[in-house]
């Protein structure tokens, strides 16, 4: 599960918004939106992508973000 909380706080740190990251994944904001309120699940290529762009250069930062228990 996506904990939206840190994912909002990785977005902040690397100065992108959501609307930049839906550009990126070439999908809707609606669905990054259902993707990371859990709704729907991320594909490994969106994923590898996240990492890039977010600057998740480590397994525990990536971990904290999208593979969490805590969800929303």
């Amino acid at each position: 599960m996506t904990d939206v909380i840190e994912f909002d706080y990785a977005l902040k740190k690397a100065g992108l918004s959501r609307e930049d990251v839906a550009k990126a994944l070439k999908i809707t904001k609606t669905a990054l939106f259902n993707k990371v309120h859990n709704k729907s699940q991320f594909r490994q290529s969106e994923l590898a992508t996240m990492y890039d762009i977010l600057h998740l250069d480590t397994l525990e930062k990536q971990q904290r973000i999208f593979f969490t228990q805590k969800g929303e």
